[in-house]
């Protein structure tokens, strides 16, 4: 993924841009905007990028735009979601980039906190974990279906933090059968990249409903 220069200032850009995918999820984006418009951390920018949506995904968020000009929405050709992701990373200006997948949603502090670890830990370059989860606690083992794995023993691409320049190295998300978000971690540790766990559970994943569109890696790691 190369960076547009072109599209956004990264010299005056904000801590955090949110990056929102989406696809078809109108009745849940409500939620997850709230969610990010009452951060308590200020400083960020969110990132709405549509995959071409067919429901009334722009009519339910225009309120939400014509609240708040820190919210951005960028509509592109249809072709899933690395690419969509990755457009909404090009379209972004923020030192570090984060997610917010359309069915989820974040505690008030969640950016805040994530913040607070960044400025103490000058070093790390990628956080992950944190997870509230809502619903089915389990999922099955990519290696063994048989065999159910907690979902907080799992990646979960929503909780990722990463610099800007971290994720350039990586050349953003790549569209393959395993997962986006299980790849780019994965290409993370291979590089070596600076990562810290987080057990701070300020991100709400929803995993009460049946379509949504979270990758997990299924399978326990090991702590970095």
């Amino acid at each position: 993924m190369k960076s547009d220069n072109n599209s956004r200032d990264m010299d005056s850009g904000p801590m955090f841009s949110v990056i929102i995918a989406t696809y078809n999820r109108a009745g849940l984006l409500e939620r997850a905007l709230k969610s990010l418009s009452g951060q308590s951390e200020k400083d960020w920018e969110g990132i709405i990028a549509d995959d071409e949506s067919t429901d009334d995904t722009y009519a339910r968020i225009l309120p939400f735009l014509k609240a708040d000009n820190r919210i951005k929405y960028f509509r592109k050709k249809h072709s899933g979601e690395a690419h969509t992701k990755n457009y909404g990373i090009r379209m972004s200006s923020g030192r570090y980039i984060t997610f917010l997948d359309s069915d989820d949603e974040y505690h008030r502090d969640h950016l805040a906190s994530r913040k607070k670890i960044l400025m103490q830990n000058p070093g790390i370059s990628f956080l992950y974990g944190g997870v509230e989860i809502l619903g089915n606690q389990y999922v099955p083992d990519r290696n063994d279906p048989s065999r159910p794995i907690h979902l907080k023993d799992c990646i979960i691409g929503g909780t990722f933090v990463i610099s800007r320049e971290s994720l350039m190295s990586l050349e953003g998300f790549r569209n393959i059968k395993l997962g986006p978000d299980s790849d780019l971690f994965e290409r993370a540790l291979e590089k070596e990249i600076p990562m810290m766990k987080l057990d701070l559970p300020t991100y709400i994943y929803h995993h009460e409903n049946p379509d949504s569109i979270t990758n997990i890696m299924f399978g326990k790691i090991k702590d970095q």
